[in-house]
């Protein structure tokens, strides 16, 4: 019987067993996080080696650094989460792998990591989509929280409004036509000189500043669910551009403000415009960005004043971590899914 077969007829009998024992890692960027996550629920490891400080002399992620950096940490990483869950590889059940969305050579270290860990161990594989995962997140910091849902999906390379029917039932109300809304951020403060990675510092600065500039959002997009970043982008950097053309000095903080309060306003006016349109009384934000303070706040004053029910993750499972991608595949595995075999590669997209 070959490896395949076999995992099969394990994967079956993981579906009736009463607790589910997951190890998971994610790589889709500059993270190596592997974490040990029992009935998708109970963190019991979560190890993330950071390359924040790596890249930050680049102003960004280089993907060969980044891969590189995975191959060293991830064998180290992967025996601190067993040490830290004080499991043993025995009192494993499944070996959980973000298969993509991502860096093309960052995911490979992962997934190959996680075949030879699979097929060594005799255990089951199961692919997880990153963005499914940054979803579970919100599973694992709160305990009542079960679909159906709306997701508003803010990172570095999405930014979608999902309708969660169920644990792996999604359904994709708007999303980005241009650029994400992590990305916007990345690139206006770039371009106010603000160090690596850009959300975070725009997101303090910003609480320096007032509202003085009133940026435009897409206007074609203002009775759907879509989004368009682009233009906001672009007028932060030609501001910033014919101001030192000029001589002219501009707040930073002023800029920071301005530029957040037009983004989190748009993303927060339409994930809750999503649940008045649906019905739906549940909101949770995902992803990277969903660790904005503003855009939590803007989220959680309109969920009030609407009788909505808001949930975010806690911060440390607001960015990338093998955590959510172990609750996730809980999920996946309950509903006799995601099983791979070895023939497993990264993809750079995958769909919502």
């Amino acid at each position: 019987m070959s490896y395949f077969e076999e995992m099969k007829e394990k994967f079956k009998s993981l579906k009736g067993k009463k607790d589910l024992v997951v190890l998971s890692i994610e790589s889709s960027c500059d993270e190596t996080s592997i974490a040990v996550v029992k009935n998708g629920r109970e963190v019991l490891s979560n190890v993330v080696a950071s390359q924040i400080e790596i890249h930050r002399r680049f102003g960004g992620v280089v993907p060969e650094v980044a891969s590189r950096n995975h191959i060293l940490a991830i064998s180290n990483v992967y025996k601190e989460a067993l040490l830290q869950a004080n499991l043993t590889e025995k009192d494993i059940d499944a070996i959980a792998i973000t298969y993509g969305a991502g860096l093309m050579g960052a995911l490979l270290v992962g997934v190959n990591f996680a075949k030879g860990l699979a097929y060594s161990l005799n255990l089951p594989l199961i692919a997880v989509s990153h963005v499914h995962g940054h979803i579970a997140a919100n599973y694992i910091s709160h305990a009542q929280l079960k679909p159906p849902f709306i997701c508003l999906m803010v990172s570095g390379g999405h930014t979608a409004i999902l309708k969660v029917e169920d644990y792996n039932k999604f359904s994709m109300l708007g999303t980005t036509v241009d650029d994400a809304a992590g990305e916007a951020f990345d690139k206006v403060a770039r371009v106010m000189g603000l160090p690596y990675p850009g959300g975070p510092e725009v997101d303090k600065l910003a609480k320096e500043g007032n509202f003085v500039y009133n940026f435009t959002v897409s206007n074609s997009l203002k009775n759907t669910f879509n989004f368009s970043f682009s233009g906001i982008k672009t007028e932060v950097v030609n501001l910033v551009h014919n101001a030192k053309q000029k001589g002219t000095i501009i707040s930073n903080a002023n800029l920071a403000c301005s530029f957040q309060e037009c983004v989190t306003k748009e993303l927060a006016d339409k994930a809750v415009r999503a649940c008045k349109t649906t019905g739906i009384k549940d909101l949770v934000v995902a992803g990277g960005v969903g660790a904005n303070a503003r855009l939590k706040e803007k989220l959680s004053e309109l969920c009030k004043q609407n009788n909505i029910n808001f949930y975010s993750p806690i911060l440390k499972y607001c960015t990338d971590n093998g955590a959510m991608i172990g609750a996730m595949a809980y999920y996946m595995i309950r509903d006799g899914l995601g099983l791979a075999s070895l023939d497993l590669t990264a993809k750079p997209n995958v769909e919502f």
